[in-house]
């Protein structure tokens, strides 16, 4: 018969080793993980669809762990960027913000609650999206060459909606003037849907607009697309040209989608992180859902996302500055 004390020591024996085969097997403890992915705007709009369109793979390829999606909206990203910018350095919440709030709000605001460089750590790119310039069905012009043609005939500046001042559409709009060297009206709306209902009524000339968000226009009939502001053509639009190939080079707005981690995060954990985003994205269901909607997969490494966010934000500083641009 056991020893009382005896007893004891093979019990703490037992727990020990007990403790020891939990740590070593692999994902162990996986599924009581959760990874938050932070979104800036309410469920149901693009950015908020391609991390939905991710979160469950993503899941999968980090060993089972749970990936919610947390809207944030409101700010022009701020209230997300700040949340996430204070959360803890382990890469488990996550900032899926479009290249506005991180490229193009450093110019437009004087002052912000972040700094995309100071307070977060890039981790992949996710999506890119093509902005294509689209017009009422009607309208007489069928490629954006002939556009430019009829502006430069206007009596008056051709007009051109925007989801607001600053909104990578806007910036569009004022690539697109500089390059062809004609004058275009901006008109500023409160979001996507009311520049893109005028648009159809033919009560403005035009919008530039990302594709997920157009596309059902497109194959509706509703809208007509006639240029890419792009390097190449898009996969869903095979036969709109960009506006380099119609001769007006210069005209280039990817609206890319990327993800980033509080600043301080280890560097093993942004790799171990991207990996799994990679490996998402890369994933045959995902990637046909992401790319029938209009978006174009992208994953990065971290460090082509912080060089694409150091150059973006150089270029549309530029924009910015040159045309004064200040929000409303």
């Amino acid at each position: 018969m056991f020893k009382p004390s005896t007893f004891r020591r093979w019990t703490l024996r037992l727990a020990a080793l007990a403790a020891v085969t939990l740590l070593a097997a692999p994902g162990a403890f996986a599924q009581d993980k959760i990874t938050r992915i932070v979104v800036a705007f309410p469920p149901g709009g693009p950015v908020d669809f391609v991390a939905r369109a991710m979160a469950d793979q993503l899941g999968k390829e980090l060993g089972g762990q749970q990936v919610i999606i947390e809207n944030k909206a409101g700010a022009n990203g701020a209230i997300a960027a700040e949340y996430v910018s204070r959360a803890a350095p382990d890469a488990h919440t996550l900032w899926l913000t479009s290249v506005g709030a991180v490229a193009i709000n450093p110019a437009l605001y004087d002052k912000l609650p972040y700094d995309p460089v100071r307070d977060l750590t890039p981790v992949s790119l996710a999506v890119r999206n093509v902005e294509v310039l689209v017009v009422p069905a009607s309208a007489p012009y069928n490629t954006g060459a002939e556009f430019v043609a009829a502006a430069r005939k206007s009596a008056q500046p051709m007009t051109l909606a925007s989801s607001g001042t600053g909104s990578v559409p806007h910036l569009a709009m004022e690539q697109l003037s500089d390059a062809a060297k004609v004058p275009l009206m901006h008109v500023p709306y409160k979001g996507a849907a009311p520049a893109i209902n005028d648009v159809m009524a033919g009560h403005v000339n035009g919008f530039f607009g990302d594709i997920p968000g157009l596309i059902g226009f497109i194959k509706g009939g509703k809208l007509k697309p006639i240029g890419l502001a792009a390097t190449k053509r898009h996969p869903l639009l095979p036969d709109v040209k960009t506006f380099a190939e119609m001769g007006v080079p210069g005209v280039d707005s990817d609206n890319w989608y990327a993800l980033f981690a509080a600043k301080g995060t280890p560097p093993a954990a942004v790799e171990s992180m991207n990996q799994a985003v990679r490996r998402a994205l890369d994933n045959e269901a995902v990637k046909s859902k992401l790319l029938a909607s209009g978006a174009e997969p992208a994953p990065s490494t971290p460090a082509d996302l912080a060089k694409l966010l150091a150059t973006d934000s150089a270029k549309w500083a530029a924009v910015v500055r040159s045309k004064n641009i200040k929000p409303d």
